[in-house]
């Protein structure tokens, strides 16, 4: 891409998501900010759906859609250790120019770009940096801050936006007549040039007032002219009515404008704003402390903290009172057609149900060629009966197409073995294929994998977690465990893999304790792969096989090739199992063959064949 191309609005920002590990993130709600008080569950209306002001995530990170904008590939920091190749492989944003790349892409040093410590995944490009470019260009402001959900408040656009420095409002109208005198406060500013007062447009009051002669005050005769103080406070009075963004209809206010107009007695109220600037309480009733009934929040002036800054623009009419609002699902995409419609304007003699058995004899090869014919064979050939297994194992990368085609087909069986996905990419399929009932991860980091302990498997019977590198008891113990937030009133509290009847668990590190929880939480197991795990030993089989195990009716499958603590002690043991058919002890250096022939020919109820040594099969 040519520098000549890049201007402010090049890339599009991209909306951050909570990090959930940081202390406003796990906190829970406060109960007392006017988000929580909306809330239905405090007994509010629901209206504004806002989260807490004290959960707003510090450190807000890119979605899990989010690609490099150069090779079209997600990061990829999990795959590799040190901190140079992890940072070439992460996925960074410029503050600047909002392009998402691989530092590594760029072929350009680390120390070209300034990347920014407070935020996750952002930094000044060395691109924009070589360029001189500065967050002025691209239209944001130093005075950057985040909105409640976690992403920065220069990404919502013309809308409200929190700065250090208000800027100044329009002024009112001057008035014709004469105002009463009156003491004006010392530590108001002078009002604005001229110039800068008519660059703006002047936004309608949210109600008008008929002007009144003026009363001769008690202290002295009225002025000839407004003063610049007063034009200051009349600013601030309707800087708060627009933050309320109603028209203000309190007595309390109404009684003191329509007051300022006919007498001078009334100013001690309007001194309220400047007693709050300088650190003082403003008077009671002033709008300056109250709520803004859109969501957002009106800060006292004087304060220290950042003020709202509004559109120049005409200021709303009066609401009408709103009634109670409800989720509005979108509407349920039209129905698949029954037939093929052709050129000549009528339609192919075959139906829809017949040309989905002959799709049904293609691979998947052939299925995404017949999808370029037209769209309504595109529609049919996204029918999930037609894609019962999909098979995306050996991937470097996951593109955020494929997880989309993943789910748009509702696959029953999913291979991702030795892949790169990432922890949120599969959390982001879990979620969406409940329909799920055989998972390959064989060969995935435990990173990636860990995601199974926060999502919901309904349908899950086969899961295969074969080679997984750095799992021990407590990985183990994490993904078996019941889920510890359960819905309230619920009185069964069942483990994650409670419906699995296949599970393979070869080359990890499972010790006896493992193989407790393993009965405990998955009772209704068929076929157990524990292969080359290199704690499994006698007391593991007695385990197995006890009385008091559920696996000892239920297995059928049992492959523990490959344990080398296995003796011939451990053998007559299998005979508690009646339901076995399958025993491969293969490459067990301590099991004798004469053992296991005698086992094969005693055998549970009948006896077993060996058409190799030291596996027993049985017809069933």
């Amino acid at each position: 891409m040519s520098s000549s191309s890049r201007g402010p609005g090049a890339g599009a920002r991209r909306r951050r998501t909570r990090c959930r590990r940081c202390r406003a993130c796990v906190r829970t709600e406060c109960g007392d900010c006017h988000f929580c008080r909306d809330m239905k569950k405090f007994g509010g209306p629901g209206r504004m759906k806002q989260s807490c002001l004290l959960r707003q995530c510090t450190a807000p990170v890119l979605p899990h859609t989010a690609v490099c904008l150069l090779c079209g590939e997600a990061g990829k920091e999990d795959t590799v250790e040190g901190e140079e190749e992890k940072f070439g492989l992460s996925l960074m944003e410029c503050t600047i120019c909002n392009e998402i790349v691989h530092p590594g892409c760029l072929k350009m040093g680390k120390a070209e770009g300034v990347i920014n410590a407070e935020i996750p995944n952002c930094w000044e490009c060395p691109r924009c940096t070589q360029e001189g470019r500065t967050s002025k260009d691209s239209g944001e402001g130093p005075g950057r801050r985040r909105a409640d959900n976690g992403e920065e408040g220069a990404s919502l656009g013309s809308g409200w936006k929190l700065t250090e420095e208000p800027p100044l409002p329009p002024p009112p109208p001057r008035r014709k007549g004469p105002l009463p005198a009156g003491p004006p406060p010392e530590d108001v500013p002078g009002p604005p040039k001229r110039k800068e007062r008519e660059a703006g447009n002047e936004p309608p009051t949210p109600r008008k007032k008929k002007p009144k002669p003026p009363l001769a005050s008690a202290e002295g005769p009225a002025a000839p002219s407004p003063s610049p103080q007063r034009e200051k406070l009349e600013r601030f009075k309707r800087m708060c009515q627009l933050l309320e963004r109603v028209p203000d209809t309190s007595s309390s206010s109404s009684d003191s404008d329509s007051d300022s107009d006919s007498s001078g007695t009334s100013l001690s109220e309007e001194e309220a704003p400047g007693e709050a600037r300088n650190g003082r309480r403003p008077a009671r009733g002033s709008s300056g402390e109250k709520e803004n009934r859109g969501g957002r929040r009106a800060v006292r002036p004087g304060s220290g903290g950042p003020l709202l800054s509004w559109p120049l623009g005409p200021a709303p009419p009066p609401r009408p009172p709103q009634l109670e609002r409800h989720v509005v699902r979108p509407p349920p995409r039209s129905p698949e057609p029954d037939t093929l419609p052709l050129a000549a304007g009528s339609d192919h003699p075959l139906p829809r149900a017949a040309w989905l058995r002959v799709f049904q004899h293609l691979g998947p090869r052939e299925l995404c060629i017949c999808m370029r014919v037209c769209r309504t064979w595109s529609r049919w050939c996204y029918d999930k009966r037609l894609w019962p297994r999909m098979d995306l194992s050996r991937r470097k990368s996951l593109t955020p197409p494929m997880l989309s085609g993943v789910v748009r087909r509702q696959p029953r069986a999913l291979d991702l073995s030795w892949t790169g996905v990432s922890k949120k990419q599969l959390m982001w399929l879990l979620n969406r294929l409940q329909g799920l009932q055989e998972l390959v991860l064989s060969g995935c980091s435990w990173l990636s994998v860990s995601a199974l302990g926060s999502a919901p498997l309904p349908a899950l019977r086969l899961l295969d977690l074969r080679w997984i590198e750095d799992v021990k008891d407590s990985q183990l113990r994490e993904l078996l465990l019941p889920p510890p937030d359960t819905k309230p009133g619920q009185t069964e509290s069942r483990g994650r893999l409670q419906g699995v009847a296949e599970l393979r668990l070869a080359g990890l590190e499972l010790t006896d304790a493992s193989l407790r929880l393993l009965l405990r939480h998955a009772p209704q197991l068929s076929a157990l792969d524990l292969s080359h795990c290199a704690h499994v030993g006698d007391p593991s089989v007695h385990l197995l096989t006890a009385p008091t195990s559920p696996l000892r009716e239920t297995l059928v499958h049992l492959n523990l090739a490959g344990c080398h603590r296995l003796t011939d002690h451990c053998l007559p043991l299998f005979r508690r199992c009646p339901r076995l058919r399958r025993l491969d002890l293969r490459s067990c250096r301590q099991l004798s063959p004469e053992a296991c022939a005698r086992l094969a020919a005693a055998g549970p109820p009948g006896p077993f064949r060996c058409p190799e040594e030291k596996l027993l099969l049985k017809d069933s």
